[in-house]
């Protein structure tokens, strides 16, 4: 049997849930936070230095522990469980996470996107040591280095024109014999080619990500065509072959897009009712941790409007 009603669960353990968290909390609203068993993007990241007050950079996994720390110093509540499915039951929401089942009047999902991955040797033993799917996060790190990219559509084309900035090499690689990305954006890295800041790779694939056991220092590369196979050098591994949100729970409870990502509009609401979104499951675009935070920000200030109502109306 379900527990007591609950004003909001959260469902997701990144920055955009710990934000909401924080708030609802601060709002005296008792949140839970079903936090997922697996960890978020910025825990698995090395150090950031995008997110404002930290002149210095941050490690993702202190950034990560500061936020729920403080948002559990107001008295938010977190499960390392894993949230199954959502139903609406009348005007109240349950959420089913393994054996137990919870109810709440409102809930804000922040599930976020996962990164496309190869699968690749390496890969793994690499991540966050040279393998990473953000040069907006991470191309300061490669000044006077040389980057690999992965991908041929606009996220590989914007990840490019991100390291080039910094970058003395920036290696595309890519599948097909021809990029798929707008042709405004191969504009612009054919002529960062000829430039001489950029070299790419078609009708290839890369079979292995190479290291010292401590960072990437080269990729094994295969041509798709010839089956020739060679080793490149480079500092850093950038995959950009899309996300894939984590929506799937969800059912048909609420409208997702075309691509999974759940729809809201510009106050962070679902076409449900009480149900709200924040973070990389509703944005495929920016997949900042700042942008993360605040639309967990706007979700939860959406939540205490929205209680606040039920109240005053007699519906609580």
């Amino acid at each position: 049997m379900p527990e007591k009603i609950r004003d909001i669960i959260i469902i997701g353990g990144g920055i955009a849930s710990h934000t909401a968290a924080l708030y609802t909390a601060r709002a005296e609203l008792q949140p839970l936070v079903i936090a997922g068993v697996e960890p978020d993007q910025l825990s698995t990241t090395s150090l950031v230095e995008n997110y404002p007050g930290f002149p210095e950079g941050i490690l993702g996994p202190e950034l990560i522990n500061n936020c729920k720390k403080q948002a559990e110093k107001f008295g938010a509540k977190y499960i390392e469980k894993k949230a199954d499915a959502i139903k609406k039951e009348g005007n109240n929401f349950q959420i089913i996470a393994g054996e137990e089942n919870y109810l709440t009047r409102t809930v804000i999902i922040n599930t976020g996107a996962s990164p496309r991955t190869l699968g690749i040797e390496g890969e793994k033993k690499y991540w966050g040591k040279g393998v990473s799917t953000c040069a907006t996060c991470d191309a300061t790190f490669y000044k006077n280095k040389t980057a690999a990219v992965i991908g041929g559509g606009d996220s590989a084309m914007e990840e490019t024109i991100a390291l080039s900035k910094f970058c003395t090499k920036v290696v595309v690689i890519h599948r097909r014999d021809e990029f798929r990305a707008s042709k405004i954006m191969q504009k612009r890295i054919l002529s960062l080619q000829k430039e001489g800041k950029v070299d790419i790779m078609y009708d290839t694939v890369p079979t292995e990500v190479l290291g010292d056991d401590k960072f990437v220092t080269g990729v094994k590369v295969k041509n798709v065509k010839t089956e020739e196979e060679k080793e490149l050098q480079a500092d850093g591994f950038f995959l950009a072959i899309g996300h894939t949100p984590n929506t799937k729970f969800l059912g048909n409870l609420i409208d997702l897009d075309d691509h999974g990502y759940i729809k809201t509009n510009r106050n962070q609401h679902t076409n449900v009712e009480g149900i709200y979104s924040a973070g990389d499951v509703q944005d495929h675009i920016y997949k900042q941790a700042i942008t993360s935070a605040g639309t967990g920000c706007q979700c939860a200030l959406e939540v205490e409007k929205y209680i606040e109502n039920l109240k005053n109306q007699g519906k609580y």
